[in-house]
């Protein structure tokens, strides 16, 4: 039941669905007469995805969950057993020099660890059509250098309490305790956290997200991706939260 309630809380993180679900209670109470509730809720529906949709107030939004983790050089990292390089979507080849990927082949070839680990799922592993994220990112990285011999995938996960969960399972088979966890800035708390929780020594390797605005429009005119971005952070809050209660 409470993982149940915590699913939908996470869903509604995304701000055009509970703008929606604003709606849809303002147009309850305008047909029950209470046109000052539906309206005030009218307006609560705009604002709340107006606001996040806004540059600089994703921005804002996102900075503690990104400033929570510094970037360290590669010469910093310690030696670990494996990297583990969660899955992002699809990295767009003009991306990819700047992508988690890279952050992994560089701490390879750097010789942080033997192993890389690609984590994602979404094909083969999980409904049984299609490639899965972690066979994409597995063709992607060899661009960057990094062997065959050097990738293991880990194809069945869904989230990424699952990408721990079958991570750990790759870990214990292996002898892996200490890991190099790549992942974006903006998911390293929550996932550096899950991680530790399967039994992993974490050391994490942010990579980050940037988004560089110099004029005023780009800073302060809404747009669709700043909303997205928004939503991103959101959920990653309500993850954070979900764990806590979780743990609780």
């Amino acid at each position: 039941m409470l993982s149940t309630l915590i699913n939908w809380l996470v869903a509604l993180t995304y701000p055009p669905i509970l703008s929606a679900c604003l709606l849809v209670c303002a147009m309850v109470a305008w047909g029950l007469r209470r046109r000052a509730m539906g309206t005030a809720l009218l307006v609560l529906a705009v604002a709340w995805s107006t606001l996040w949709s806004i540059p600089n107030a994703s921005e804002w939004l996102r900075a503690p969950l990104e400033r929570q983790h510094a970037v360290v050089a590669m010469s910093a990292l310690p030696q670990a057993d494996a990297i583990v390089v969660l899955g992002g979507g699809k990295v767009r080849p003009d991306q990819l020099m700047s992508s988690r990927l890279a952050a992994a082949a560089h701490a390879w070839g750097a010789g942080r660890a033997r192993m890389i680990i690609l984590s994602g799922g979404g094909g083969r592993g999980g409904s049984g059509r299609g490639r899965s994220e972690a066979d994409r990112m597995a063709e992607a990285i060899t661009l960057l250098g990094v062997p065959d011999s050097a990738l293991v995938l880990e194809d069945q996960s869904r989230s990424t309490e699952e990408n721990a969960e079958f991570s750990a399972r790759i870990g214990r088979q292996r002898g892996i305790h200490r890991i190099l966890l790549v992942t974006s800035s903006l998911h390293m708390p929550r996932a550096s956290l899950l991680f530790r929780e399967a039994g992993f020594e974490v050391i994490p390797v942010p990579a980050p997200e940037h988004a560089a605005r110099q004029s005023w429009t780009e800073q302060w005119v809404p747009t669709s991706r700043a909303l997205w971005r928004s939503g991103r952070a959101l959920k990653e809050y309500a993850g954070l939260l979900a764990i806590r209660v979780g743990a609780d």
